[in-house]
This record gives C-alpha cells, sequence and structure tokens, in this order.
C-alpha cells in the first residue's frame, strides 16, 4: 500500500496545540513509509472561516518542521486542495446518491426542523429528523423544485443492522443503525457538509489512512455507508485518544482556558508555546511522547529517530493529558545543547520584548551559564535584567557579612573597584585571579567566597542572576567598575556613621 495521509484543518481559528499532535503523528507515518503528506482545508463552514487563519495556520506548521507534499500553497495532482473550490465535485456525488437511491433531498424549513425538534424529544429522540421526506412521492419532489423550495440532501441510514467501523486502534467498533439518523450530505447553499466532503476527497486524493480525533468516531457510521454506496475501498481508519485538561475533566479545549495546579495558565495555541520560551525540537518531542512511546525508557530523542520506530497503531487509544512539568525539563535539556551563540540568538527576541537594545555579542559571555539555569527562553529576561537596567544598591548592609565586616568590606570593594578599572586584560582569567586575591586578602576565614557573593549581589544588583565573571564581561569595564564605585561610597558612608 501507498501510504497518503492528510491534515485537514479548518480555518476557523487559531492553530491549537491538540491539532499539532494529531498533524505531527501523521506526518511521521508518512515520512516513516516513504508516503505522501497532503494539506487540505476544509473550508466549507463559510461563516466560521477567519480572515488571515489559513496563512497562520500553514506558518505554525512550518514552525514544527511539519512540511506537506501536496497543499493549497504549492498544488498537487489531486487539487484543488480547498474544499470551497471543490463544490462542482461534492454536488456532482450527491445528486449521484440520490439517482442511485441512496440518498433524498429535504425540503424541510428552519421552522419544521424546530417543530419536529420538540416532538422527537418528548419521545426521547434526539435525531432531530423525523425522515419525513425520505419516501416523498417523486411527483411532489418534482413540484417542490419546480416552485423554487430550497433542498438540502440527506443520506438513507439503513433503518436496522449494524454499521461496522474497522479501527486501528480500537478494533471494530459496531453501531445500531436504528439509533442513527438520516445525516445532511448538501446544504442548500450547495456546499458540504463535512461528511460528504471528507469521504469525496479522501477517496480522490487516494488517502490510505484517515487520522482523526475520537470525536468523530460517532459519525463513522455513516461514512462507512457512504463508501459502500459509491463502491468505494475504505481507508484505514484511525481515531486518536482525546487530549484531557491537566485536571483530567474534560478536553483540553480552546475555548476553556484552564490553569495548572501552580496556578500558571495552561497553553493551548500553539504559538502561545513559541511565546512562552519552547525549543521547537523540545516542543516536538514532548507532543511524540504524548499517546506513543520510544521504548528503551528514553524520554528525551530527535525526530529522525522517531520517525525510524513510529508505527499508528502503537498509539494508545486511552485519554492523554499533556505533562507540562515534562515539556519545561525536556526543554532545559535541549537548552543545555545549544551553542552559545545560538542560545544568544534565541533569547535575543524575549529580550527585546521586554523592551531592551540587545547586542548578542555582549551576551556571549553568560551563555555557557545560563544554559544549565534556563527551563525556558523568557527565564532569561530576569536573570538578565541588570545588563539593561541599574536596580537600586542593595543597603550597605547587606554587602556586608560577618566573615566580611564593614572594614573588610570597604578594603575589598575599593581594592576591587581599582582593579577593574586598570586589570589588562580585562577577561575571566584576570578577573578569576585578582577578585579571588582580593576576596582572600581581606575576609576573615580567607577565603574569596563571602566576598565573591557579596561581589556578584553588587554587580548586578539580583539575588538571582548569572555567575559573577560571566556577568562582569557582559556588563563591561566601565560599567562594572561604575557599580563597585556605588558599593564603595555607600560603604564610606556607613563607616562614617555614628
Amino acid at each position: 500500500m501507498t501510504v497518503r495521509v492528510r491534515f485537514a484543518p479548518s480555518p476557523t481559528g487559531y492553530l491549537h496545540i491538540g491539532s499539532v499532535w494529531t498533524a505531527l503523528f501523521t506526518w511521521m507515518y508518512a515520512r516513516r513509509h516513504n508516503g505522501q503528506f497532503i494539506l487540505r482545508i476544509e473550508d466549507t463552514d463559510t461563516r466560521r472561516t477567519v480572515p488571515g487563519a489559513l496563512e497562520n495556520l500553514m506558518d505554525g506548521l512550518r514552525w514544527f518542521g511539519i512540511e506537506w507534499d501536496e497543499g493549497p500553497d504549492i498544488g498537487g495532482p489531486y487539487g484543488p486542495y480547498t474544499q470551497t473550490e471543490r463544490a462542482p465535485l461534492y454536488q456532482q456525488w450527491a445528486h449521484w446518491l440520490v439517482d442511485n437511491g441512496y440518498a433524498y433531498k429535504c425540503f424541510a424549513t428552519a421552522e419544521e426542523l424546530a417543530e419536529m425538534r420538540v416532538l422527537l424529544e418528548a419521545r426521547g429522540d434526539h435525531s432531530g429528523y423525523d425522515r419525513r421526506y425520505r419516501d416523498y412521492p417523486p411527483e411532489k419532489v418534482a413540484a417542490l423544485e419546480a416552485a423554487g423550495h430550497p433542498y438540502v440532501i440527506r443520506f438513507k441510514m439503513p433503518l436496522d443492522g449494524t454499521s461496522v467501523v474497522p479501527d486501528l486502534l480500537r478494533g471494530d467498533v459496531v453501531f445500531e443503525n436504528v439509533q442513527l439518523t438520516d445525516f445532511v450530505l448538501l446544504k442548500s447553499n450547495g456546499l458540504p457538509t463535512y461528511h460528504l466532503a471528507v469521504v469525496v476527497d479522501d477517496h480522490f486524493m487516494k488517502i490510505s489512512h484517515v487520522t482523526r480525533g475520537i470525536e468523530w468516531l460517532s459519525t463513522a457510521p455513516l461514512h462507512v455507508q457512504l463508501y459502500k454506496a459509491f463502491g468505494w475501498e475504505m481507508p484505514v481508519w484511525v481515531h486518536l485518544p482525546v487530549i484531557l485538561s491537566p485536571s483530567g475533566r474534560g478536553k483540553l479545549s480552546k475555548r476553556t482556558q484552564a490553569f495548572l495546579d501552580s496556578g500558571e495558565k495552561v497553553l493551548v495555541r500553539a504559538d502561545e508555546f513559541t511565546r512562552a520560551g519552547y525549543l521547537r525540537d523540545a516542543l516536538v518531542n514532548f507532543l511524540v511522547n504524548v499517546g506513543w512511546s520510544f521504548g528503551d525508557d528514553r524520554e528525551k530523542f530527535t525526530i529522525e529517530e522517531a520517525i525510524a520506530r513510529f508505527d499508528l497503531a502503537a498509539i494508545s487509544p486511552a485519554p492523554v493529558k499533556l505533562p507540562y512539568a515534562k515539556l519545561d525539563w525536556l526543554n532545559g535539556q535541549y537548552i543545555q545543547e545549544m551553542p552559545p551563540a545560538a542560545l544568544a540568538k534565541a533569547v535575543a527576541p524575549f529580550l527585546a520584548a521586554a523592551g531592551y537594545t540587545v547586542d548578542t555579542a555582549a551576551l556571549l559571555p553568560l551563555m555557557p551559564a545560563m544554559s544549565v539555569r534556563l527551563k525556558r527562553l523568557t527565564d532569561a529576561v530576569d536573570f538578565l535584567r541588570f545588563l539593561y537596567e541599574k536596580a537600586p544598591l542593595p543597603p550597605a548592609g547587606e554587602v556586608t557579612d560577618k566573615r566580611l565586616p564593614p572594614a573588610g568590606a570597604l578594603a575589598a570593594f575599593t581594592a576591587a573597584r581599582n582593579f577593574v578599572q586598570t586589570v589588562q586584560p580585562y577577561d575571566y582569567d584576570q578577573l578569576q585571579a585578582g577578585l579571588n586575591a582580593i576576596g582572600e586578602a581581606n575576609t576573615t576565614n580567607g577565603k574569596a567566597g563571602p566576598f565573591l557573593g557579596k561581589m556578584r549581589l553588587a554587580i548586578t544588583r539580583q539575588q538571582v542572576s548569572p555567575p559573577l565573571f560571566e556577568s562582569m564581561l557582559a556588563l563591561g569595564r566601565a560599567e562594572s567598575a561604575a557599580r563597585l564605585d556605588d558599593v564603595v561610597i555607600a560603604l564610606e558612608q556607613l563607616a562614617l556613621t555614628p
């Protein structure tokens, strides 16, 4: 079998992380089997189409590394790939079903349908339709058409027996036909419903495997019956499990914002993850871990490694939650592997978004030390704020210690200021050697640690910051000396205070 799979979103809003998960597994399966991955746009619900949503969707997929072999922007042998451009094809096959006795024209008005629903609900029937036009006499159908009455086309579902949906993850799922209704296939405006369009498109685009959410399983019996009516070979259906809210109650919804136990907002939009400082490779690795296992007790792997092992049949059918804590851990692992220049380039946009003018070259000395401290790229803003904002000087008492009393602190910071102003070259090794010596000479225990800790506070004005010497290199000689001079002045005033 030639593997041909598709991802078929609607341009009705932003790209949901659950949709990325579905697209990713679908794309991986195509790449695993040297098949084709098709992007098809299901835009027949024109009232819900959002301007710019299609471009946002395609940009989002490409950010995740998901490229398609055929699609609305690049074409292909089975186009067009946007459903509103395929309307004549759906109309042709809807009328074929009518002509061959598998469907019928329904002229029910909105008022009739509302009345039906009330009467049916009173009898416990939730189908919403009583099939009153299913066996309407042909002459009456012709008369209504001639009078210009609008109609939809409905499928004649079998009234008894069962419909069996063969699902790769769940086996044969059996539905009693008596529980099903006559679904609308073609709307009065000439556009299809999802049910007709998906079957016609999957057939003519030669789709071999259909991956979609479990919420579509309830209508899959109609799709089975449509394939039988047309006499077409059915694809392999793979109804993927629902992704739950972190609470485990209900699906991870676009509409209902959830929160983690920490109070942090749960990310749902794909672009929220990028703005939150997650790396693409980490996020892809994270998603592939949801509902599927790489094996060998490995949590971290490349997408190429995953593709070599991936199988749709190995996906767990059980509902799954996104383990956000694991995403932070994975992201930190990937950050640690980044070369300094790449990490500086990656954090620069987040610093710029905070309002800072960024020189990536100045960030380089800090990147090795920062890489082991960051879980998200956004964390860099608080760590590096000292480069762009000079916070108020801590009270003089905070730069002293029982092992670095005021007199020793004044001597040490004065020596450090003078040293920084003149040391040549101004580099890591010289700073480390010189400031260590100053600390050892001025602490009561002869160790540099107490002084260097206070020195870092004096330089960065932050309780949490990068290491001292890297911070001084990033600030530069002049700014580092100026900040030390502030401390010297404060300690001199402290010494003069009765």
